[in-house]
């Protein structure tokens, strides 16, 4: 079999929970491989990400590690027997391979949790929004419209069948940068409102009074599918992007957005009078932002 040249990041996921189960138990890569009939060198690659593993191997490969629940053992097989296709193949070449990750991440979610401190998320973005943000800057991929198509087409999501429970926090200095001018964020600033009415959908605004913690300057989107210790936390960064699944790591940053959520303002709640919430919420911060527009 033909070694990866390309790996995603649900192959590179698979292949660094295998690797973690292995090293856990303190077993050597000579005796997992010899356990599942294979040599030692093939297992690297599995463990690599470079190449696939036999849906029967697997299984006897996590029997031979055990204390591994039966949930996340169909989850790993369901990771590796998966194609890695849906509407966002047809972006391939045209959009970033970190697009093309995060599209198949939020796809195999059930909760996303996201924290945003200078931009509206990209799922609650309009298309005259994203074009401000793209500016001039030739952006990765062949169009500044693939761009804009493909970010469009990821929000369907929202609102589609299994539609994942969304959460976001995003810091007031975002509502106040006006890419676009007035008029864009005066619209984007109606479409969180809008967005709001989705029953799978939070939004909740931290304000500049809020208490600050360590990290709130630097965006995160965690994702969380049906078995939580599968989770993925996208760390977006202007040289790459960092993906962070350790245990600690997605422990850490489910600690963070709880502190997140418990500083920021209620969420917005379009069918309730702001007059009538017992304090101030996101809903009348936004609402004073477009008077000001």
């Amino acid at each position: 079999m033909a070694l990866r040249t390309r790996i995603s990041e649900r192959q590179r996921r698979l292949a660094a929970e295998l690797r973690g189960l292995r090293e856990a138990r303190g077993i050597s890569t000579n005796e997992a491989a010899a356990a599942v009939g294979i040599k030692a060198p093939y297992l690297s690659k599995i463990e690599a990400g470079r190449t696939a593993i036999a849906t029967d191997r697997l299984r006897r490969l996590c029997e031979y590690y055990g204390g591994i629940s039966a949930s996340r053992l169909e989850a790993l097989i369901a990771m590796s027997e998966s194609n890695g296709k849906g509407w966002w193949t047809a972006y391939e070449g045209r959009v970033t391979q970190y697009a093309l990750n995060v599209a198949e991440l939020e796809a195999g979610s059930v909760a996303l949790c996201w924290y945003e401190p200078l931009l509206v998320p990209g799922l609650f973005q309009t298309g005259e929004y994203i074009r401000a943000l793209l500016g001039d800057v030739q952006p990765q991929h062949a169009t500044t419209e693939d761009a804009v198509a493909f970010r469009l087409e990821r929000q369907t999501i929202l609102a589609g069948e299994n539609a994942p429970t969304v959460h976001a926090v995003i810091h007031e200095a975002a509502l106040h940068m006006h890419y676009g001018g007035p008029g864009v964020m005066r619209r984007q600033l109606l479409h969180l409102i809008e967005l709001a009415r989705l029953s799978n959908v939070t939004i909740q605004i931290f304000p500049f009074r809020a208490r600050t913690y360590s990290g709130v300057s630097a965006p995160f989107l965690y994702l969380a599918p049906p078995v939580e210790e599968l989770a993925t936390v996208v760390l977006d960064h202007p040289a790459q992007q960092i993906y962070r699944d350790s245990p600690g790591h997605l422990s850490q940053y489910r600690a963070l957005f709880g502190r997140l959520k418990a500083s920021a303002l209620p969420p917005i709640a379009p069918s309730t009078a702001p007059e009538a919430q017992a304090v101030p919420g996101s809903l009348m911060l936004i609402q004073h932002l477009l008077y000001d527009l």
